[in-house]
C-alpha cells in the first residue's frame, strides 16, 4: 500500500484552519494515549490489551477524520487491513487502510480521500492506503500474494453489511485463484525466502522480532495458512479438527505474547517502528523490562536468551503445522515399513506405536538411530514430533538413566551422521533433556561481538566443523585438518569435547574448568575408559590453550614451542587439540577464521610434533635452529639456481635472528629479494602466503630510519590491509628487515601485491611523514566499550620492553598506535595483533631510539599519549 500522504486538495466546505486545529488536537491526544500505554506496559499489563487499546484509540480518530472529509452519502467504505486490521497495533506501526469504492466512485471522491489521508498524517498517523473497487481487489489479490494476505485481515471501520459482503466475495478463493494448494505453496516459499534473508537462523546477535525465523511473522503465516487450508479464523478451531493440540496452542500463544511484548518495548525504546533488536536498543530494553536504570550484560543476555528460546519453540511448532497442512492438502500417502517399528509417511519418519515413546529414552534414541540410517527422509513426522515434545518432561537425564540407555547414546555418536543426529536432538529438545547443562546454555548469548552465535548454536557449529574433517572432499578452509582426522583413535571423543567445551558458559568462574568437571562426570557415567575420560576432560579444560599460544606468542621461538609441547605432553593430545581449536575458532564467527589463523595453527602443530618427536628433554637450542633453517633455505635456493657460495653471500646480508625466527621458505624468499639489489637500497616485496589464500606477506628491507615502521603500518592500513603480525629486525650495516603478515580488511577485495609494493616503495622513498586516515567508528562498536589496559614488562632477554594493549577495536587503530610510538621516538621490534570481536589484544616489543629498554618516564609518557589517542578515537 502507498505509505506517503497525497497532497491535500481543497474540497467544498474545506476549512484548512479547522483541519489544522483538529490534527493538532488528534496528535496531542494520541501522544497522551501512547504515553499512558507506555506506563501501563512498564507496569506489566497484558500486551494484547495494550495492542487492542491502541487500535481502538486510533479507530476513533480515523472515524472522526473520515466524517470531516468524506460526504456521508459517498459510495465508499473504510476497512483496516494488515496488522491494524487484526487489531494488533504496536506503538509506531503503520496504519494500513482500504477505501472500498463502488464502480466509478473513486475518481469523484479522490479529493476527499486525499484530504483524509493527509489529515491522518498531520495527526501523526503513518497511513498506508489503497482505494479500490471490489473487482480491483480481486485483480490485485490474484496478482500479488501480499495483497491477498493483507485483505484477509480486513476489519470494517466504516462499512455496511453489504460492503463487508462485497469485499468478502471479491476475496473468495474461487475469484482470486488462491486455492488452498496455491496459497499454501506460495506462503511456504515466501517464508523460506524470508528465513534465508536472516541466514535461516533466529540466533542472530541483532534479531528481527517481526520477520526473522521464529518471529511474529511466522505465527501470522501459520494462521493465514490455516484459514486458507481449513477455512478457520483462529488456531483454537484447529484443535477440534485434530490439527493442533491444546498444549501446542498454549505454547504458541505464550511465545506470541512474549515476542509481542519484546516488540512493543522495542518500539518504545527506539521511538520508532524498529523491528530489529539492535545493540543500540538491547540494554535500554532490558533495563525497561527489568525496571532498572541501566541494564548490565547479564540482564541483556537473560532477555536475549528468552527471545532465542521463544523463537526456537515457534520454529518447532511451525515445522509441525506446515507438515500437517501439506498432508491435509495432498493426503497421507502410503506407509512404508522400516526397521525397529518405524514407518515412512510421505517421506517423513514416524512410529507405529500410538503411545510412543512411553517415557522411554531408549525408544527415543532408537528413533534417532533409525533417522540416521535413513538419510533420504524429509524429516520427522508431525505426529511423532508432537509426541516427542509432549514426552520431554518425562524423559530422564543421563544421570537418571540406566547403563544400557547411556550406551545407546554413545552408539549414536559412533553411528552414521553423529553430528546431524546431535543437531536434530538439540532442535527437538532431546539433547537438553539428556544433558541438562546443555539446556542451560540453549539460547544463551554473550553481549559482545566476538561470539556471534548463542552458546548452543556455536557448539553445533563446532560439531559441524568437526564433521567436515571426515568428508572425502577436504574443506578448503582447513589446510591440514583432513589429514589429521584419520589418525584419531576414537573420533567420538573429539565430538564429546566439542559438545562440552563451552557448556559451563554463564555460570561464573572459569568455564573451561567447570566444563572439564562436567565432561569427566559425563564420561565416567557413560562407562568410558579412564584414558578416554582423561583425554576429553583435558581437551575441555585446555580448549583455549592452542589458540592463545598461536595468536599471542611468538611460535617461531623454540622456548615457546618447548613450553607448549610440555603442556600438551603427547602427540595424541596435540592432534585432538589441533582439530578442536580449528573447529572452535571457525565456529565462533564466519569472519574470525582466516588463512592466517589456519597457517598459525598448522605451523604450531608441526613445530610441536617435531619437539615431541625429539623428546622434551632435548629442547632446540638457538644455534641448532639457525643451522637447520640455513640448511633448508640453502636447499630451496639451490632449486632456484643459486649455488651455495651465492646463498651464503646473501645470508651474510641478513640478520642472524631471521634464521631463528623465520621459516626456511620465508628466508629463501627474502634472500632472493636481495639478489639483484645493492647493499643499502630499499627492497619491498609482497607475496601470497599460499595459492588462493586471502593473506599476504610483506617484506621491507631498507636503511634504518626512525618512523619506518609507522610509515609502513599506516600505508598498509590505507591500502585496506589489516596487520596480523609484524616483525622488525635489525640487519647488518644499519639496515632493517621488517616482515608483515596481513589480511584484507574486506575479504571480498584482495589488493594487488604489485600495487602494494609500488605504494610502499613510493612512501619509503619520501620523508616518512605519513599520518593515519581518520575514519568513523562503525555503529556496532560504539556499544561495546572496552576499558583500555596498558601494560609493560621486560623481555626475557632483557633487550626490549614488552608493551601490551587491550582496547576497543576500530578501523585504523594499529595505524594510530604506530603513529603514537613514532611521536614518542620508540622503535618496534615485534608486534602480534589479535582481535576478538570488539576487543583487540596487541603485544609489541619496543625499545627507545637508542635501542635500549624503556625506562619509567618513557613508559608513563607512552601510556598517557596512547590513552589520549584512544579517547579521541
Amino acid at each position: 500500500m502507498a505509505s506517503m500522504p497525497p497532497p491535500a486538495q481543497a474540497t467544498p466546505g474545506h476549512d484548512s484552519a479547522a483541519d489544522t486545529a483538529w490534527a493538532a488536537e488528534a496528535r496531542a491526544a494520541l501522544a497522551d494515549h501512547d504515553a499512558q500505554l507506555a506506563a501501563r506496559f512498564d507496569h506489566g499489563e497484558d500486551v494484547d490489551r495494550l495492542l487492542a487499546a491502541r487500535a481502538t484509540a486510533v479507530d476513533g480518530w480515523v472515524r472522526q477524520a473520515w466524517a470531516r472529509c468524506v460526504p456521508a452519502d459517498a459510495p465508499l467504505a473504510l476497512f483496516a487491513v494488515g496488522g491494524y486490521g487484526r487489531g494488533e497495533l504496536f506503538p509506531h506501526s503503520d496504519i494500513d487502510v482500504l477505501a472500498l469504492a463502488g464502480e466509478g466512485a473513486g475518481a469523484p471522491h479522490a479529493d476527499a480521500l486525499g484530504r483524509l489521508f493527509a489529515l491522518l498524517w498531520d495527526a501523526g498517523l503513518k497511513v498506508g492506503h489503497a482505494v479500490r473497487t471490489p473487482d480491483e481487489c480481486t485483480r490485485e489479490a490474484d496478482a500479488d500474494l501480499t495483497v491477498q494476505t493483507n485483505l484477509q485481515d480486513a476489519r470494517p471501520l466504516l462499512a455496511s453489511q453489504q460492503d463487508v459482503r462485497a469485499l468478502a466475495e471479491a476475496m473468495a478463493a474461487e475469484r482470486t485463484g488462491w486455492t488452498a494448494q496455491r496459497y499454501f505453496d506460495g506462503k511456504r516459499e515466501e517464508q523460506a525466502r524470508r528465513h534465508a534473508r536472516f541466514g535461516d537462523t533466529a540466533d542472530n546477535l541483532e534479531p528481527n522480532l517481526k520477520d526473522g525465523p521464529g518471529g511474529l511473522r511466522d505465527i501470522h503465516t501459520l494462521r493465514w495458512m490455516a484459514r486458507a487450508v481449513f477455512g478457520v479464523h483462529g488456531f483454537e478451531q484447529l484443535i477440534a479438527l485434530g490439527q493442533l493440540g491444546v498444549d501446542e496452542l498454549a505454547t504458541l500463544e505464550r511465545e506470541r505474547q512474549a515476542l509481542s511484548r519484546l516488540r512493543f518495548g522495542l518500539h518504545l525504546v527506539a521511538g520508532k517502528a524498529e523491528e530489529r533488536l539492535r545493540f543500540d536498543h538491547q540494554k535500554a530494553l532490558a533495563a525497561r523490562l527489568d525496571h532498572v536504570d541501566e541494564a548490565d550484560n547479564a540482564l541483556v543476555e537473560q532477555m536475549m536468551q528468552g527471545f532465542y528460546r521463544s523463537a526456537a519453540v515457534v520454529l518447532r511448532i511451525n515445522d509441525r503445522l506446515l507438515q500437517r497442512f501439506e498432508e491435509h492438502i495432498e493426503g497421507e500417502g502410503e506407509l512404508v515399513d522400516l526397521d525397529a517399528g518405524f514407518v515412512s509417511r510421505r517421506g517423513y519418519l514416524s512410529t507405529r506405536d500410538e503411545v510412543w515413546p512411553r517415557a522411554d529414552i531408549g525408544q527415543v534414541f532408537d528413533l534417532f538411530a533409525a533417522w540416521a540410517a535413513q538419510p533420504g527422509m524429509r524429516g520427522l513426522h508431525s505426529q511423532t514430533a508432537r509426541a516427542l515434545a509432549e514426552s520431554l518432561h518425562a524423559l530422564p537425564s543421563w544421570r537418571d538413566a540406566a547403563a544400557h540407555e547411556r550406551q545407546r547414546f554413545l552408539d549414536l555418536l559412533r553411528g552414521p551422521m553423529p553430528v546431524r543426529t546431535l543437531e536434530r536432538m538439540a532442535r527437538l529438545g532431546v539433547l537438553g533433556t539428556w544433558i541438562p547443562e546443555f539446556a542451560r546454555v540453549t539460547g544463551r548469548m554473550q553481549f559482545d561481538l566476538f561470539h556471534v552465535y548463542t552458546v548452543d548454536q556455536h557448539t553445533l557449529a563446532v560439531l559441524r566443523n568437526i564433521a567436515s574433517f571426515a568428508d572425502e572432499a577436504a574443506d578448503p578452509r582447513f589446510s591440514s585438518a583432513h589429514e589429521v582426522w584419520p589418525v584419531l583413535r576414537k573420533p567420538e571423543l573429539l565430538l564429546l569435547a566439542g559438545l562440552f567445551h563451552d557448556i559451563a558458559k554463564g555460570r561464573g568462574g572459569d568455564h573451561s574448568e567447570l566444563g572439564a568437571v562436567d565432561a569427566r562426570g559425563f564420561c565416567e557415567g557413560h562407562g568410558l575408559p579412564e584414558a578416554d575420560t582423561a583425554l576429553v576432560e583435558w581437551l575441555v579444560r585446555q580448549h583455549l590453550l592452542m589458540s592463545t599460544v598461536a595468536q599471542k606468542h611468538d611460535i617461531s621461538d623454540p622456548a615457546v614451542i618447548h613450553r607448549f609441547a610440555t603442556e600438551v605432553a603427547d602427540r595424541e593430545r596435540l592432534d585432538y587439540l589441533y582439530l578442536l581449536t580449528c573447529a572452535d575458532i571457525a565456529g565462533t564467527s564466519p569472519r574470525l577464521w582466516n588463512a592466517w589463523k589456519d597457517r598459525l595453527l598448522t605451523d604450531l602443530r608441526t613445530a610441536t610434533r617435531l619437539a615431541l618427536r625429539r623428546g622434551l628433554e632435548h629442547p632446540v637450542a638457538a644455534a641448532q635452529r639457525i643451522a637447520e633453517t640455513r640448511g633448508q633455505a640453502r636447499g630451496l635456493l639451490a632449486a632456484r639456481g643459486v649455488d651455495a657460495a651465492d646463498a651464503d653471500a646473501l645470508f651474510a646480508r641478513m640478520p642472524e635472528e631471521a634464521f631463528l625466527r623465520g621459516r626456511p621458505d620465508q628466508v629463501a624468499w627474502q634472500a632472493l629479494s636481495l639478489r639483484d639489489v645493492a647493499t643499502g637500497e630499499t627492497v619491498v616485496r609482497v607475496r601470497r602466503l599460499a595459492d588462493g589464500v586471502q593473506a599476504l606477506e610483506v617484506f621491507v628491507h631498507s636503511p634504518d630510519r626512525d618512523g619506518l615502521f609507522t610509515a609502513i603500518a599506516i600505508t598498509l592500513d590505507r591500502s585496506g590491509l589489516a596487520i596480523q603480525q609484524a616483525r622488525a629486525l635489525d640487519g647488518p650495516a644499519a639496515t632493517i628487515f621488517d616482515v608483515f603478515q596481513v589480511l584484507p580488511s574486506d575479504p571480498r577485495h584482495m589488493p594487488d601485491p604489485l600495487v602494494i609494493e609500488r605504494k610502499l616503495a613510493s612512501v619509503l622513498a619520501g620523508s616518512l611523514d605519513v599520518h593515519p586516515a581518520r575514519r568513523t567508528q562503525p555503529r556496532h562498536l560504539r556499544h561495546f566499550r572496552v576499558v583500555p589496559q596498558i601494560g609493560f614488562d621486560d623481555s626475557a632477554d632483557g633487550r626490549h620492553t614488552v608493551f601490551s594493549l587491550v582496547a576497543t577495536d576500530r578501523p585504523g587503530l594499529l595505524a594510530d598506535v604506530a603513529h603514537v610510538l613514532r611521536s614518542q621516538r620508540m622503535r618496534v621490534h615485534d608486534a602480534r595483533i589479535a582481535t576478538f570481536g570488539e576487543r583487540v589484544e596487541d603485544v609489541f616489543r619496543l625499545s627507545d631510539h637508542h635501542n635500549n629498554p624503556l625506562g619509567e618516564p618513557a613508559r608513563d609518557a607512552l601510556r598517557e599519549a596512547l590513552l589520549a589517542t584512544l579517547d579521541a578515537g
